[in-house]
């Protein structure tokens, strides 16, 4: 008989940082969506709201919890494309048509197209393992 065992590990924070550079080095488009896109081609077109291209970036750096986070800077310029509700905000990679990371917002918010959306500063945290 075979017995599976989880075996947690100490991962180091290069590991984490890592993951977090992979995407402050690729991801070149954020989209705010009006719901959870699981697909590049879902959160660029079928379910964007507006995006904002060449988002910044802090860190990778301690995170608040444990682990390691980056942080996707405030926006002040997004450019809302259409009219509907904004319940989630996408990260993706052009280039690879990647969809790189999705997250709620805090609070929904009703959007129209032609005006200009502001989000302010997010992070995504890899926290340690427990």
């Amino acid at each position: 008989m075979k017995v599976r065992q989880t075996v947690y590990a100490s991962i180091g924070d290069n590991v984490f940082d890592a993951a977090l550079n992979d995407i402050k080095n690729n991801a070149d488009r954020l989209d705010i969506c009006s719901q959870e896109p699981a697909t590049y081609t879902e959160a660029t077109s079928t379910y964007t709201l507006g995006n904002k291209t060449s988002p910044g970036f802090t860190g990778p750096a301690a995170g608040d919890t444990s682990g390691r986070k980056l942080t996707v800077d405030a926006i002040s310029d997004g450019s809302v494309t259409g009219t509907d509700t904004a319940t989630h905000v996408a990260l993706s990679d052009v280039s690879e048509t990647e969809l790189m990371v999705t997250t709620a917002l805090s609070s929904s918010e009703a959007v129209t197209s032609g005006n200009t959306f502001t989000l302010t500063a997010w992070d995504i945290e890899i926290q340690d393992p427990s």
